[in-house]
């Protein structure tokens, strides 16, 4: 994969801090930011889904509701 240089601005305190948990995880800190952001990204589609489901669950009366609307009733029907 190609690599492109970039220049940050950080706080040194947050410079010192990934340069640190880069080194814990054996990794340069370039690498560390690119998994960090991997995991950013990777956990939004999974925030979208469970806010998802959050909706569903307080709203599917409403689908329920619709759905009941649009099938015919059984029984005898005037003409």
């Amino acid at each position: 994969m190609a690599k492109t240089q970039k220049g940050w601005r950080v706080d040194d305190e947050i410079a010192e801090l990934a340069t640190a948990r880069a080194k814990d995880r054996g990794m340069s800190v370039g690498d560390y930011i690119a998994a960090l952001v991997r995991e950013d990204v990777g956990g939004l589609r999974q925030r979208g889904l469970d806010a998802a489901r959050r909706f569903l669950d307080e709203h599917q009366g409403v689908f329920d509701e619709a759905e009941d609307a649009d099938r015919p009733t059984s029984g005898a029907h005037a003409a």
